[in-house]
């Protein structure tokens, strides 16, 4: 893929691998390089940098900020402000939780940002997004464990503060709704804006250590949230593994994973910082010793020591996400055997290269999509020669298998059972072409109410059946859909004629299939002549339904 001339939008980019990524970026002379950073501070130095290294560059180059994982509102507000507020935290929980809807998703950050309607963007959407946030890390560290400490102990002692605050906090500190969301406002976004090419730096979690890792949060080893990291990132990769099998998505997915210390930014001297604050230095003389006894027992934090009225100031690395290491500490994970590292440099290539059509080698989506065992002949040709409709096991016990609503959604099951009834009513697809719609619905409606059976099979399984007339219903005690599109049996004419509009291209499809005289092996033919499709147009049902996943729902797999 070229990029010169495309509109490219970079998540993460005043970071360690985001910048050099923005830097050999401006060597393909985009139209455009939008750099993103959660902070505005940072957004605009970045800008600023690549405006003096790049003086004569024609790409234009544009700030933007904020949290890609919150609504437009929300973003500038830091996650501890944001879960403070009952309303905006209840919003931000609804964001996440409820199914998602237009309203929803036209409120995305990452949504207006990658189809240009942030009011810094002018309209313009991104061609290419390439995201170098540290996804994993921003999901796992807001630490589900500790909320869920915090739930239990008002659990023991109701009376030890509000309920909703407690449980709020935990339900918004969840790991996998928040990832699934993410993932689904970027589907939509890419469609949206008519992205073509994505690409994420993801994480191991680890360094590209195991569980033996010596260096972790605490004395746990390893820590759960640790371990939540990893696990994020993997379900991340997942979750883009089946983004990149999405044909009406975006062209190109990709994922580089760096299994090692990303290293580094510069080498500095000054104040050293611990969790965004200074670390401020206390002194303990030798007379000012404790009993070991009395230290434990006041626990990790305590009135202990002599402040000296400055932090501590050392030389150090610059890690950029991963914070600032000692010489030694630096040293000691990046030995050999150890996470040891890799540059950020060495990302950024990766990352360019795959966008521009190089087979790196590196790529985590086409790993999986290269491991992962697909569709076999062996499979195949058992499903060719399936038993048709009337087979011996349904003869001999007098039923039809049409569905039971486990599969899911209701309206596979209000597909099958439409499809079933046109079976029953008509020998051929030809002959439901013949009739009216109006024939068509008194002839269902007259099946549905001789047929207990049949009838008592669709409302049990938590279907309803519309009747012709178009306003009333028959109905179990469950009913899984409140529309006639999501799962209703629909006897109306209007819907009869809407079959016909299906049967009759269906049909077309299989003659077409049969007057093509390409023998060759270019022709993908749906509908096999074992199935005797070719014959009479007989029905079948499942086939009939597989036909309108693809053709109507887009269902159709992207991978073969």
């Amino acid at each position: 893929m070229d990029i010169r001339g495309k509109n490219v939008m970079v998540f993460g980019g005043y970071g360690l691998v985001g910048a050099a990524v923005c830097r050999d970026l401006m060597a393909e002379r985009p139209a455009r390089l939008v750099i993103g950073s959660l902070r505005r501070d940072e957004a605009e130095s970045a800008v600023r940098a690549f405006r003096a290294e790049f003086p004569d560059s024609p790409t234009a180059l544009i700030p933007t900020w904020g949290n890609v994982f919150t609504r437009r509102e929300f973003k500038d507000l830091h996650p501890t402000e944001l879960f403070a507020d009952p309303v905006k935290r209840a919003r931000h929980i609804a964001d996440t939780f409820d199914p998602l809807n237009d309203a929803i998703l036209h409120a995305a950050n990452l949504y207006q940002l990658m189809t240009g309607q942030a009011e810094e963007l002018g309209g313009q959407p991104a061609h290419i997004v390439i995201d170098c946030v540290n996804t994993a890390t921003a999901i796992a560290y807001q630490n589900v464990y500790r909320r869920s400490d915090a739930m239990r102990a008002w659990l023991a002692d109701p009376d030890g503060g509000p309920c909703a605050d407690v449980a709020e906090n935990l339900i918004g500190a969840q790991y996998l709704p928040q990832l699934v969301r993410h993932v689904q406002i970027l589907y939509k976004a890419a469609k949206a804006a008519g992205t073509e090419a994505y690409v994420k730096v993801g994480t191991s979690g680890t360094g590209g250590m195991g569980l033996n890792i010596p260096f972790t949060h605490g004395e746990e080893k390893p820590s759960r949230m640790l371990l939540s990291k990893s696990a994020i990132a993997g379900a991340h990769s997942q979750l883009l593994f089946l983004l990149a099998r999405t044909p009406d998505a975006l062209t190109v997915v990709k994922e580089i994973k760096p299994a090692a210390a990303i290293a580094w930014k510069k080498i500095g001297y000054g104040p050293v910082a611990d969790r965004g604050g200074p670390i401020t230095l206390y002194d303990c003389p030798l007379d000012a010793a404790v009993p070991v006894e009395q230290a434990i027992a006041e626990g990790g934090r305590a009135d202990f020591g002599q402040p000296l009225g400055r932090q501590l100031e050392s030389v150090y690395i610059d890690t950029g996400e991963n914070g600032v290491f000692s010489l030694d500490e630096f040293t000691a994970i990046t030995t050999l055997g150890q996470m040891e590292f890799v540059t950020p440099q060495e990302i950024a290539a990766a990352v360019v290269q795959e966008i521009k059509g190089s087979n790196t080698g590196r790529d985590i989506v086409g790993a999986l999509d290269g491991a992962v065992m697909g569709p076999t002949y062996r499979a195949g040709v058992p499903a060719r020669q399936r038993p048709p409709p009337d087979a011996p096991a349904e003869q001999q016990h007098g039923v039809r298998s049409v569905a039971f609503e486990v599969l899911g959604p209701p309206r596979l099951s209000k597909l099958l059972f439409e499809a079933h009834l046109l079976e029953r009513l008509f020998r051929t697809m030809d002959e439901a072409l013949a009739e009216k719609p109006e024939t068509m619905a008194h002839r269902a409606l007259e099946e549905i109410g001789r047929n207990q059976h049949l009838r008592a099979h669709i409302v049990s399984i938590g279907l309803a059946i519309l009747l012709p007339d178009g306003k009333c219903l028959l109905r179990g005690p469950v009913i899984k859909s409140t529309t006639p599109e999501g799962g209703w049996v629909d006897l109306t004419p209007e819907n009869m004629a809407l079959w016909q509009r299906r049967l009759s291209q269906i049909v077309a499809d299989i003659d077409a299939a049969i007057r093509d005289e390409d023998t060759s092996s270019e022709r993908r033919r749906a509908f096999p002549a074992e199935r005797n499709w070719a014959a009479d147009h007989s029905f079948d049902v499942g086939e009939i339904v597989g036909w309108l996943f693809i053709h109507e729902e887009e269902g159709v797999r992207g991978k073969a």
